[in-house]
């Protein structure tokens, strides 16, 4: 009998489930829907929403329901032709005749980041699929693929034919349009290729009954400066805490220098000056040194800027008498514009390069004009530079190799380069203007 009394309750908790689901297109018109932005063109065609470019620079349009959302489960099928691009807006608002905001990406090409979060017209992605290739294979080129989100709080989740895709905390936009998006063509072959939508519900109560399990994929945490419940879990902390100066000092006296940084909107800055190293305010360093950690560091450069973030640093025996203090470096530059990029071996003063030793990749995937995330990885003798979750390169110090490599480099008369078990953790001021947030760092056994 109590088997029959709870299979019971798990119909009625499904049928009520069910009933809560509203379909937002009924298969005949666009009743209920805007258009906003460019020039391409929706139409109902066989049961589907299908949207075409008229015109080459014709810019993105949206097509969406005239009606405000906040926490939701969306669910919808679509299908894209080859050479294309597209997404489907989430909370998002217009300004003017532009549509900004979240948006589930549909991404047909090589790259194949169907399912991740783009934020259009704003951050750029928060999300991409780069660590996750499950939901890069998910995608079924050329036939109809199912769409899942759900956004609840501050959390955004999505889902491509039934994998997992993305993870995000945010808390920019707590409701706004749902949308559809023809993207800009910039070529006449590209002129007039479709993508259609169709079976599109959503359901906004009774969202505890349809809310996913935990699934694992890995979670970014995008509130500025904060950490998440994971992120305490897995022992990251904060290493800039988005206000003050505390825990960060100059790197020639105990005190935070008194010109050339300050602190806007939860963002640390390098301000302008004269390009020179370390000649203004002069570099910050950590408070605490540090031995085996990941290290991860949001940036944004402006033009022609140069900056770097230094590991390793000892002061207390490298102790440079003008300019920068002395360490490893994960280069930050505007490779296009700052003459440094054609300097070293190699490219190895381009941004991601370990500084005047190590090149990075040409092919690095930098975001210009969006914050971009460097991670340092040290795990013993063993160091790793990333950016945007792609390994850009990877060495081993206190080696023979390691050696023959800083002999022929500018850090050859330096004390012990590189091979110290621990040092402080440096940004530095080169003159030019740099961004940084989202300081964090999880110390490894």
């Amino acid at each position: 009998m109590k088997r029959i009394i709870l299979a019971a309750i798990a119909c009625l908790l499904a049928m009520n489930a069910d009933a809560q689901w509203q379909s937002l297109f009924n298969g005949k018109n666009l009743k209920g829907w805007k258009t906003a932005g460019g020039t391409a063109e929706y139409k109902v065609i066989d049961g589907a929403i299908t949207g075409a470019s008229t015109e080459v620079k014709g810019g993105n349009t949206f097509l969406y329901v005239d009606r405000e959302y906040g926490d939701f489960i969306l669910e919808f099928l679509f299908k894209i032709d080859e050479g294309s691009n597209s997404g489907v807006q989430l909370r998002s608002h217009i300004s003017g005749d532009r549509m900004y905001g979240y948006q589930y990406e549909i991404d047909p090409s090589s790259r194949a980041w169907t399912g991740g979060i783009y934020d259009e017209a704003r951050l750029g992605w928060l999300y991409p699929l780069t660590v996750n290739p499950e939901a890069r294979a998910a995608f079924r080129h050329g036939d109809w693929n199912k769409a899942r989100v759900e956004a609840v709080g501050n959390r955004i989740r999505t889902w491509i034919n039934g994998v997992p895709a993305a993870d995000v905390l945010d808390e920019q936009d707590a409701s706004g349009y749902i949308a559809l998006q023809v993207h800009a063509v910039y070529d006449e072959k590209s002129v007039g290729k479709t993508v259609s939508w169709k079976d599109i519900r959503i359901m906004t109560e009774g969202l505890e009954y349809e809310v996913s399990p935990e699934n694992g994929i890995a979670q970014k945490n995008c509130i500025p400066n904060t950490i998440s419940e994971r992120e305490a879990a897995e022992g990251w902390k904060l290493l800039w805490d988005g206000k003050t100066t505390a825990g960060w000092h100059s790197h020639k006296s105990p005190e935070f220098p008194s010109k050339g940084w300050h602190i806007e909107n939860g963002m640390l800055v390098v301000e302008k000056a004269d390009g020179a190293e370390s000649g203004n305010g002069g570099d910050i360093i950590t408070d605490r040194k540090y031995g085996n950690f990941e290290l991860t560091v949001d940036f944004k450069i402006t033009e022609g800027a140069n900056s770097g973030i230094k590991y390793f640093v000892n002061p207390d025996v490298n102790n440079a008498m003008s300019g920068s203090s002395i360490g490893c470096e994960f280069q930050i530059l505007d490779d296009a514009r700052h003459p440094d990029a054609k300097l070293g071996v190699n490219g190895n003063r381009r941004l991601g390069s370990l500084y005047d030793l190590i090149p990075a990749p040409e092919d690095k995937p930098f975001r210009k004009g969006f914050f971009n995330t460097a991670k340092i990885i040290v795990r013993g003798n063993h160091v790793e530079h990333w950016l945007n979750d792609v390994k850009l390169l990877e060495y081993e110090r206190n080696s023979r190799m390691w050696d023959a490599l800083v002999d022929y480099s500018k850090y050859r008369n330096w004390i012990n380069f590189g091979n110290f078990p621990t040092g402080h953790i440096l940004i530095q001021d080169h003159g030019d203007m740099v961004y940084y947030k989202n300081i964090k760092i999880k110390e490894l056994d």
